[in-house]
């Protein structure tokens, strides 16, 4: 289905929740919300596709652990899928965004350490981040769509219940 205006395909959303990575066949948008989690969104600019991921920890070296959960496995994997599904790494670039600190919630700073995971990753790949919206005291809301590589940051004072989907109540 296309915009008769544009004769853009209308993307489909799909919510991604934390511990999870989404590669879109289609044109979709993206969405999540994020406090000290961080995701990394990869597009292919040439073949015009994307995918995110979502993770809440920065790595895990032991295997029986390894999920999408942990950065350094949510990262590999996202490039991993890009790549068998016929993007070459020279077309990638990524966007980071997240990694938000409350230091009423935690002492030690996770989102700092999400962040940095994410972009030794990249560099080690050699997937140039073309921008980042990270760190601070913020939680976010991020909408990614895969077909143009557009990324909306809305940041939020306090996450609420009805800032995740299925949403319900007042937003």
């Amino acid at each position: 289905m296309a915009n008769t205006h544009t004769k853009e395909p209308i993307p489909i959303n799909y919510f991604l929740e934390p511990g999870y990575i989404f590669l879109a066949a289609k044109p979709t948008v993206i969405s999540g919300v994020l406090g000290s989690c961080v995701a990394v969104c990869i597009y292919d600019r040439k073949r015009r596709i994307g995918g995110m991921n979502h993770f809440q920890l920065p790595f895990t070296k032991e295997k029986h652990l390894a999920t999408a959960r942990y950065g350094n496995v949510a990262t590999l994997t996202l490039v991993q899928m890009m790549t068998d599904h016929g993007s070459k790494p020279r077309h990638l670039e990524a966007q980071i965004i997240g990694g938000a600190y409350n230091p009423g919630i935690s002492g030690k700073n996770i989102g700092q350490e999400n962040i940095q995971v994410a972009r030794k990753l990249l560099a080690r790949k050699r997937i140039r981040i073309v921008s980042e919206d990270v760190g601070g005291e913020k939680g976010r809301k991020v909408v990614f769509n895969t077909h143009t590589n557009e990324v909306a940051v809305i940041k939020v004072e306090k996450l609420r219940t009805a800032d995740w989907f299925p949403y319900e109540g007042e937003r």
